[in-house]
């Protein structure tokens, strides 16, 4: 569907035309109808479907013609992460670039003072749309200085990723200060009871839109090493000692593992980083600055960057670990071949992790190829307990690799120069 079959504002439409976007994603085809129709909605689809313009086109549209009070803040937006409201608050100054009306504020911890007192006065003035953190958020409502009571429209987005960090009471304690009639939006990668539940406590009546998680683009070649646990360092490695790997990303389970590996991997003279919820928010914009510009060949990281962070051109994603879920391993390897190209994912089994890889590779239909260890090294067998304690070897069933379709939805950014859209004719 074209987005000039949505009804859709002028100015809304204008800012796409600068970018060039013209056909809709899934789920903001379908979101984006049910939202300027006034209906809550439940949207459960994976990063880089489009989610954010699913929800920021339609409300910016209504905000922009209509009528909403000037001195109050008019939506709320609930990101996850610092990274997550950065990207949100630039996506959104690209959407709303021909709205010179329609102001926003974007609200995240790890600042200085200067900085909570530019959230303060933005709240104060009535910014349109607030991009915030739970934490930074609640925060300002303690001391007394946001007012949430004419609030029209709520937005959490990677509510799920939210949950899963302690916020579920901070996003309760905010949505009881929202007015009865405000229209709630959630967004969530997975479908988990404890999301069922929160959906059930926030929304009235809400149009459902599932879009199924797809499997990892044909363009990303996966490879495996079962190996122990002690083996994994001298396997990387071994791995940029044969390559000249640059552009690369190592997810780990845990903040601790990540700071381990990168200490390791600077030993062994390769240029990385860390990024973690330990650091302040000056270090995090400064490494993901040196990393996306090349100061630094290989991000270690926590989940912190498997959603929501866009980098184009990362040439491998390997997993430390193995993810638990199937939908967190699509997320992962899913930063590699962006735009166009190619990548690779790598992913270390470990023995007690095999059970987990091999739900993996039931997920995607077919049996990720495992590659012999470097040097001499021997590692377990692809094997798993059943449940009567014998070895169990788990066979895939054959299944095709989906390809993926092109897609021109838009990504966010500040509109460049384009060629406007003409004959665009009456609504």
């Amino acid at each position: 569907m074209d987005f000039y079959d949505l009804d859709l504002s002028d100015h809304a439409l204008d800012a796409l035309d600068a970018m060039n976007f013209t056909t809709c994603t899934p789920v903001q085809e379908k979101c984006i109808p049910e939202i300027l129709d006034g209906h809550d909605v439940l949207g459960v689809a994976q990063t880089g479907t489009g989610k954010t313009a699913a929800y920021l086109l339609p409300i910016l549209s209504l905000l922009d013609e209509g009528d909403y009070p000037a001195d109050a803040i008019n939506c709320v937006i609930m990101s996850p992460t610092r990274e997550l409201a950065q990207q949100i608050d630039q996506a959104m100054q690209g959407f709303a670039y021909y709205m010179p009306t329609v102001s926003s504020v974007a609200v995240y911890g790890g600042n200085d003072g200067s900085r909570y007192d530019q959230e303060f006065r933005s709240m104060q003035m009535g910014a349109d749309v607030v991009i915030a953190t739970p934490g930074r958020l609640k925060s300002h409502i303690t001391m007394g200085n946001t007012d949430l009571s004419r609030v029209s429209f709520f937005v959490l987005d990677e509510a799920d990723r939210m949950l899963d960090m302690g916020f579920s009471d901070d996003i309760i304690s905010i949505a009881k200060l929202l007015p009865p009639d405000c229209q709630v939006i959630m967004f969530s990668a997975t479908m988990p009871d404890k999301i069922e539940q929160l959906a059930n406590t926030l929304l009235k009546s809400p149009s459902v839109i599932k879009i199924a998680v797809s499997r990892p683009v044909d363009k990303i070649d996966q490879k495996a090493y079962v190996c122990h646990e002690n083996q994994k360092l001298r396997i990387i490695n071994s791995l940029f000692r044969s390559n000249q790997l640059k552009r690369v990303i190592i997810f780990a389970c845990s903040k601790i593992k990540v700071k381990e590996i990168n200490r390791q991997l600077i030993t062994m003279h390769i240029n990385s980083g860390e990024m973690h919820s330990d650091l302040s928010q000056a270090e995090r914009d400064d490494v993901m600055y040196r990393f996306k510009t090349g100061a630094i060949d290989v991000l270690v990281a926590t989940d912190i960057v498997s959603r929501g962070i866009d980098i184009d051109d990362i040439a491998m994603a390997i997993n430390y670990d193995v993810p638990h879920d199937s939908e967190d391993y699509v997320h992962r390897i899913g930063r590699t071949a962006r735009a166009e190209r190619t990548g690779q994912a790598i992913t270390l089994v470990r023995g007690w992790d095999i059970v987990y890889f091999m739900q993996i590779e039931k997920f995607l239909g077919y049996e990720v190829q495992k590659l012999p260890l470097p040097g001499k090294m021997e590692g377990p067998e692809y094997k798993a307990l059943n449940k009567k304690g014998a070895k169990a070897v788990f066979h895939p069933r054959p299944g095709k690799k989906r390809k993926q379709r092109g897609s021109s939805a838009p990504r966010g950014g500040k509109p460049g120069k384009g060629k406007r859209r003409e004959n665009r004719g009456e609504k």
